[in-house]
């Protein structure tokens, strides 16, 4: 990207580096895309468009002396993919709209110039959007008080076969991929400054993301910084017929699956030693008060930004216990709502106790 002269950024100058960076992703159904005032693209036969928006808000869903800009990037655009994952769609198109302050990368620790921060928000969604070939083709910017990126991304799928969440039958097995609580432990550990000592932290996530470049290998050892959406699965998932509904796991396991269960008429039960625990919360659950495995738990049932799916499927369904390196783990059972019963509840050996949804929500009392 060329910078401006001046250490200010002007929105012509942002709009051409944006556009020059971003034309070396495939279009394929993109017409036209970043120059005019409306994108134009063209979906195939016998498909649906579908579409998901998603906000990233600094100091709420990210924060510059915890995140880099490199990791807020491919964030950004992780989240909406993982949206489309859920459906079970191929990636189409992505839209970005990036409000940034005069000072955007003056963080808590240090400053560097507001081009410098562009550049590498760009390297890490840009780089996602490659790996995914996805297109930008088009967006918005603006100068605000404080960042903020809106990322919006069209999807396609066969038509009348978009994976949901209110399509799950009673009987149906709960499945999740990878493993949980590792998003929330490794927040809670940038929080605490706990990741410059145990050597996991943002300096050595970054490293080993621009070693790799693509992360195929649905390696997840960063859930927070770089979290990996399971398009493959997605898309394997829909087109051999196994889910029966599906979401992903953005707000916790507790609060998602509260919405699969509210949307389907259903009630579940989740096996908790069943859960399959990430290594980085089984790491900072081992510093708690309230003992390893019960912290743990706690991560994996409430944490949110997993960003792994959880579906259902028939027992019938011959679920693989891997899809390509992939983990995928039964973890419970939905069924029909009994009368004076909780609508989740948590299975441990003997002893059943109401799961009620703690993970994360917007404008909690």
């Amino acid at each position: 990207m060329t910078r401006p002269k001046q250490s200010a950024l002007s929105e012509l100058n942002l709009i051409a580096g944006i556009r020059r960076r971003a034309s070396a992703l495939p279009q394929r159904q993109v017409i036209e895309g970043i120059g005019d005032d409306c994108a134009i693209l063209r979906p195939r036969a016998g498909e649906d468009l579908v579409v998901t928006t998603d906000l990233s808000i600094e100091d709420v869903h990210f924060r510059r002396d915890w995140h880099s800009a490199r990791s807020v990037g491919h964030r950004t655009l992780a989240r909406g993919l993982s949206d489309l994952a859920a459906m079970g769609a191929r990636p189409v198109a992505a839209f970005l709209s990036l409000a940034l302050p005069r000072n955007a990368t003056q963080a808590k620790r240090g400053a560097v110039s507001a081009d410098n921060f562009l550049d590498e928000f760009l390297v890490g969604l840009l780089a996602l959007a490659a790996e995914y070939r996805v297109p930008l083709a088009g967006g918005d910017t603006a100068e605000a008080p404080s960042i903020t990126a809106d990322i919006v991304l069209l999807g396609a799928v066969p038509r009348g076969k978009a994976l949901r969440r209110s399509t799950a039958r009673a009987g149906d097995q709960i499945y999740v991929s990878g493993a949980l609580g590792g998003s929330a432990a490794e927040l809670a550990m940038l929080a605490e400054g706990l990741t410059q000592r145990n050597g996991t932290g943002e300096s050595r996530a970054k490293e080993s993301h621009t070693a790799r470049g693509s992360r195929r290998s649905q390696d997840n050892a960063h859930p927070q910084l770089y979290p990996v959406p399971r398009i493959s699965l997605g898309k394997m998932l829909l087109r051999k017929g196994l889910a029966s509904a599906a979401l992903d796991l953005s707000d916790g396991l507790s609060t998602d699956l509260t919405h699969l269960c509210e949307e389907s008429g259903l009630a579940a039960a989740v096996y908790a030693d069943a859960l399959p625990l990430h290594p980085l919360a089984i790491e900072y659950a081992e510093r708690s008060a309230d003992g390893p495995a019960r912290s743990a738990l706690r991560l994996a049932l409430n944490g949110g930004e997993d960003y792994e799916l959880l579906f259902a499927a028939p027992k019938t369904a011959r679920i693989p216990a891997r899809f390509a390196a992939l983990r995928l783990t039964r973890i419970g059972e939905l069924h029909s709502i009994k009368p004076n019963t909780a609508r989740i509840s948590l299975i441990k050996g003997t002893k059943s106790t109401p799961l009620e949804p703690k993970g994360w929500q917007h404008f909690r009392p």
